[in-house]
């Protein structure tokens, strides 16, 4: 899709009056362990950022080259996760959900308006309560969702990474606790983990 198309959805917003609009997207929705994260985005209307996209088409070193980017140049940002005991003890999708409303409401520019990625905006237990439209395949779409989806992949990446030291032994760093063939064989080999969701565990 051409670069420009990227702000369809932002400039739609702004004819409607809408001043500051969010994007909003998740990360690690599939992952056996850790937290899902969200991020929200406020950025300037129109704003260039060379390579921007939907994080899961990019390099991760492209990924790591935009966060601060982003970060720098957008009017607000901020980011959010739910841990993986909450995602046992209440479902995925509403701790997606959860992830996002609380990024969106953690914006030191409160928005009026999201752009959010995909199609529910609610789970059993928690919703998008700001108004907002939902977006299909929004973070290759919209600008401010293409920002939003690295921030949230990016920071639980890093997240992955750090505590990959307190759990050496699964390999966090390697496979960022998604369900690779070294990850069930590590949990095969040594059990789960404090951070991994008992619900997700149901091939071992």
């Amino acid at each position: 899709m051409p670069e420009q198309d990227m702000w369809e959805f932002e400039r739609e917003c702004a004819a409607r009056d809408l001043k500051a609009v969010c994007g909003c997207d998740e990360a690690g929705a599939g992952p056996l362990a850790g937290p899902v994260y969200a991020a929200a985005v406020i950025l300037p209307l129109g704003l260039d950022i060379p390579g921007l996209n939907d994080s899961k088409k990019l390099t991760e070193k492209k990924r790591e080259q935009l966060f601060p980017i982003i970060k720098e140049q957008a009017v607000a940002w901020a980011v959010a996760r739910v841990e993986a005991e909450e995602i046992d003890r209440t479902d995925i999708l509403s701790a997606r959900m959860k992830a996002m409303q609380l990024a969106i409401d953690a914006l030191a520019v409160s928005a009026d308006f999201a752009l959010i990625d995909g199609n529910r905006d609610r789970g059993k237990c928690a919703a998008i309560t700001t108004p907002h439209d939902l977006i299909v395949k929004g973070d290759s779409r919209s600008a401010s969702i293409a920002a939003a989806s690295v921030l949230a992949k990016v920071s639980r990446d890093h997240w992955m990474v750090e505590t990959a030291k307190q759990y050496p032994e699964y390999q966090f760093e390697q496979h960022k606790g998604y369900g690779t063939k070294l990850h069930y064989d590590l949990l095969r080999q040594y059990g789960p983990s404090p951070i991994h969701r008992r619900t997700f565990l149901k091939n071992l």
